[in-house]
């Protein structure tokens, strides 16, 4: 069977899926639950520092952007960093890592950007046995206001900085934890490795606003009729972190960094997705949050079986993979040409795809009535711009065909298999190594 242990920054967990710095990972009853149903590892939610109390609201901290079915899509949350005293955390993180010594127990920290606060609660925290620190540089509500989270991540240089003062003070591996706040990722990616950062990790939360109650005009989460930005999660910001996951993994300047991938990761499927594309790791919070702890058993089993059937024998050899296949978009074979097929026996005629393409596509779809309606792919018309495709609401009825003759011609200014393959190496990569 494949083995899903691994060692990410030299922290060593039975497999892959720990849980993020969030509200289940709060206390050690919540982190020993979890390490009975079988997580690999966690990261204790953040630790500030000792001082006036972190006080948070008495009232709604969450709000839910729900699908038909009332599942939750997006996720979005005001709750600050613990508002547990610092010593107490400190007691149940040692005692619950003596408990379970072959998990990974890394803590997440927070504290204002001076050396001698982080220096002292790094001191506190190394004490405690922990396998690592995870620096809180992504929180974009309540703590960024206050010259912490997402405003030091923001800031390359203060990432580089606070990171180096963490490898100097302590002995621990050091995961720098990015806010996915800013224009591009890598700045900030470069600058923790530039300050010794053993790893990092990302997306943290996206600022945003829920939504608004149309009645009462109020901001949700609605405290006492004001609300405010918070943190957006969940499914929906899940391919934002896919791009910026790979975004490091594919940069050069970035070569060796390990990456623990967080956001929108709610089974085996999406956890893999982040694997192939550079994460050594992956982090969990409102999956756990919504369904259990017990999800876990179909991510394990999930993820091994996918392995398996791929003959991929470690997580450590599927790290990766389909980094290859993402280029910047003049890399890509304009000559490659697919279009639109109909399955007319599983079609239900109900015109969708029709509409779409009529309204907002090419108008390469026909629609004949002849006691029925019926539907065909005008070839001649059809880009394989996949919209029908995506609108359809009958699976694998509307899929697309991939034109043979098409698919080999190249034209002099398309690169060659082998150079998209080694995309850090095409003279027309701005990214590119010098003197590649």
């Amino acid at each position: 069977m494949p083995e899903l242990k691994t060692t990410f920054a030299g922290i060593e967990s039975p497999n892959p899926f720990w849980l993020a710095s969030a509200p289940p990972t709060d206390k050690a009853y919540n982190v020993n639950r979890a390490f009975e149903a079988g997580w690999g590892g966690v990261v204790w939610k953040t630790l500030g520092e000792d001082g006036p109390p972190i006080v948070n609201v008495n009232g709604p901290r969450y709000a839910a952007l729900h699908g038909k079915d009332r599942s939750v899509i997006g996720f979005n949350n005001i709750e600050l960093i613990t508002d547990r005293p610092l010593q107490i955390n400190l007691e149940e993180i040692a005692q619950v890592k003596k408990d379970w010594p072959d998990r990974g127990l890394v803590v997440s920290l927070m504290v204002p950007c001076t050396e001698e606060a982080w220096k002292a609660v790094l001191t506190r925290v190394e004490d405690t046995g922990a396998d690592g620190v995870e620096l809180n540089f992504g929180c974009p509500h309540g703590m960024s206001e206050r010259g912490m989270g997402a405003a030091v991540g923001q800031v390359p240089e203060y990432v580089e900085m606070v990171t180096a003062w963490c490898k100097d003070f302590s002995e621990l591996p050091v995961i720098v934890k990015l806010t996915p706040n800013v224009t591009s990722i890598r700045q900030p990616a470069r600058a923790a490795q530039r300050g010794g950062a053993d790893a990092v990790s990302l997306i943290n939360t996206i600022s945003s606003v829920m939504s608004v109650d149309l009645d009462t005009f109020s901001v949700v989460p609605t405290i006492d009729r004001n609300g405010t930005h918070g943190g957006y999660c969940g499914p929906a910001v899940k391919p934002i972190a896919l791009h910026m996951v790979s975004d490091i993994a594919r940069d050069p300047d970035c070569a060796g960094l390990p990456i623990s991938a967080i956001g929108g990761i709610s089974n085996w499927s999406d956890a893999a997705e982040f694997i192939l594309l550079g994460a050594g790791n992956v982090q969990v919070c409102t999956a756990a949050m919504t369904h259990g702890f017990k999800i876990i058993d179909d991510m394990i089993d999930g993820l091994t079986r996918y392995l398996d059937a791929r003959q991929i024998e470690s997580v450590d050899q599927a790290i990766g993979k389909a980094v290859p296949s993402l280029t910047d978009w003049q890399y890509l074979n304009l000559n490659y040409t697919a279009k639109a097929q109909i399955d007319q026996d599983l079609c239900i005629q109900c015109g969708r795809c029709h509409i779409a393409c009529e309204d907002a596509s090419h108008q390469a779809i026909s629609a004949t009535r002849n006691g029925s309606r019926h539907y065909e792919i005008i070839e001649k018309e059809c880009v394989g711009c996949n919209l029908c495709v995506t609108v359809c609401p009958v699976e694998n009825c509307l899929t697309l065909r991939i034109l043979d003759n098409e698919v080999d011609q190249r034209t002099n200014q398309m690169i060659r298999k082998d150079d998209k393959l080694n995309w850090t190496a095409h003279p027309n990569n701005p990214m590119a190594e010098p003197g590649k």
